[in-house]
């Protein structure tokens, strides 16, 4: 683990919420210069501290089907690798867009994508299923998206109607 000094720090909660931030905007938010700016965040994704940069789509909004499941999935793990291996396993799916190990009732949750339920059910039961180790899934469609890592995907919907008085 790396120990972030303050100006990482810093650096990481502005582009955390802004990741299309302006080098330049940055670096006068933060006192300092752009090169520094720019070093630092090229040696945080040396460092694999930074990992991706990705566009927050609210598909809801468009006319292009898309259908979102979180699994959970009770597995029975191996001796000597624990849960690494068959994360390692779920993740290299092409479907998963997320995998965490989680406490509770069940040992993973699986975040998935694709054009249909039908699809998720498919891709549970003809690969997910497969694995020799998964002991057990249960499958939650998600039916509306609200707030997504931090982000309010709709604005609050105000009553436009105008107020009539006798």
């Amino acid at each position: 683990m790396i120990e972030l000094s303050p100006i990482r720090k810093e650096i990481l909660g502005v582009i955390e919420h802004n990741g299309r931030i302006d080098l330049k905007e940055l670096a006068i938010l933060m006192g300092t210069d752009e090169i520094t700016v720019a070093n630092e965040i090229a040696d945080m994704e040396k460092e694999h501290i930074i990992c991706g940069y990705h566009t927050m789509i609210n598909w809801d909004n468009t006319t292009n089907d898309k259908v979102s499941a979180m699994i959970e999935v009770n597995v029975t793990p191996q001796r000597g690798v624990g849960f690494d291996k068959i994360a390692d396993r779920i993740k290299n799916f092409e479907e998963v867009n997320a995998v965490y190990l989680i406490s509770g009732g069940f040992d993973f949750m699986v975040l998935v994508e694709e054009k249909s339920m039908r699809a998720v059910s498919q891709f549970v039961s003809e690969k997910l299923s497969t694995i020799e180790e998964v002991s057990g899934t249960a499958t939650h469609f998600v039916l509306k998206s609200y707030k997504v890592h931090g982000t309010i995907l709709e604005e609050e919907k105000t009553d436009e109607r105008m107020l009539v008085t006798p």
